[in-house]
């Protein structure tokens, strides 16, 4: 998968303003500007790790699964670690 655009960064630091805004969720001392910094720096990471979590998967999905799914894997995972409710937004119902 492509590194994202620019705009797509900016997208993702909204959709998270938005969401955490929504809770009432603080972020501390972290700016806006501070936030996309994080984003950027979170797409650059993926960009750099995708070799190493293709090698971390097992076979057949390391090589059945295509790019897409994968991805969408490590992040339903992650998503589930930090949030269920939020995983249930994104994938349905997954109980």
């Amino acid at each position: 998968m492509a590194i994202l655009s620019d705009a797509d960064r900016q997208r993702v630091t909204n959709g998270l303003m938005r969401y955490w805004s929504k809770l009432f969720e603080p972020l501390g001392s972290v700016s806006k500007s501070q936030l996309r910094a994080a984003i950027d720096a979170t797409d650059q990471w993926v960009e750099n790790n995708q070799a190493s979590f293709n090698s971390a998967l097992p076979e057949p999905a390391r090589t059945e699964l295509s790019t897409a799914q994968k991805t969408l894997i490590f992040c339903a995972v992650a998503v589930m670690r930090v949030s269920p409710s939020f995983a249930r937004a994104i994938l349905g119902e997954i109980d």
